[in-house]
């Protein structure tokens, strides 16, 4: 993949010695050994962890706990969930820029939606990031250079984020229902699983324009690169 983020609740360590999976139903993440493709304890974190990103050094991963608002960064070494971080309500999708300065949460309510940064320094949160548009499921990616953060909205666009300044800019309006989003390895292309017309739709980052969606059957939803 082209960071250790999740897919719909799983995150992979960057030296691929675990997998880390969010237990929506209990409040837990379980980590996997891969070695031994066996599960260790269940850590305790949040209501309804949903989304997992791990920092590019690997040292913490941080969940998403769409039910209570908050977010709780684990420490890899000792399998220990720390104090959960206040971000507003409906966390759903979590992404970490590559130096691992700042995580990126996307969430939703009454009013819209928006993106709260989050001081990973200090683990505090910033000032929300407003992208306006229909409350819903929001997923994020950001590109290998760290400029931009890119959010897909249910209200059928993707809204770039540039990371210099936190601020919101023009929305790309794609095909009705975008979910999950993923950016290839160089930064040229971000494609996003379109479910209200069973597409993929590749973006091209140079000009934040869409190019022909790809058909790949009913609804999809999560989608990653390698």
């Amino acid at each position: 993949m082209n960071n250790a983020r999740s897919l719909g609740g799983v995150a992979i360590t960057p030296d691929g010695s675990t997998v880390y999976v969010a237990d929506n139903g209990d409040g837990t993440v379980v980590p996997i050994n891969t070695a031994t493709n066996t599960p260790t304890k269940p850590i305790t974190v949040g209501k309804n962890p949903d989304f997992i990103a791990i920092t590019p050094n690997g040292s913490t991963a941080y969940v998403t706990n769409n039910g209570d608002g908050t977010v709780t960064p684990i420490h890899t070494a000792s399998n220990l969930a720390g104090s959960a971080i206040p971000v507003g309500a409906n966390p759903y999708g979590i992404a970490i820029t590559p130096n691992g300065a700042t995580a990126y949460v996307t969430g939703s309510n009454a009013e819209g939606n928006f993106v709260t940064p989050i001081d990973l320094a200090t683990n505090t949160a910033g000032t929300p990031i407003d992208i306006g548009a229909t409350p819903g499921f929001m997923d994020i990616a950001i590109t290998p250079n760290g400029a931009t953060a890119y959010v897909t909205n249910t209200g059928g666009i993707v809204t770039p984020i540039a990371i210099a300044t936190n601020t919101a800019e023009a929305p790309i309006t794609v095909a009705n229902q975008p979910l999950g989003i993923a950016i290839t390895p160089d930064g040229t292309t971000a494609y996003v699983s379109t479910a209200g017309n069973n597409t993929v739709t590749p973006i091209n980052l140079v000009t934040n324009m869409v190019e022909t969606p790809i058909g790949v059957g009913s609804s999809p939803f999560g989608i990653a690169i390698r």
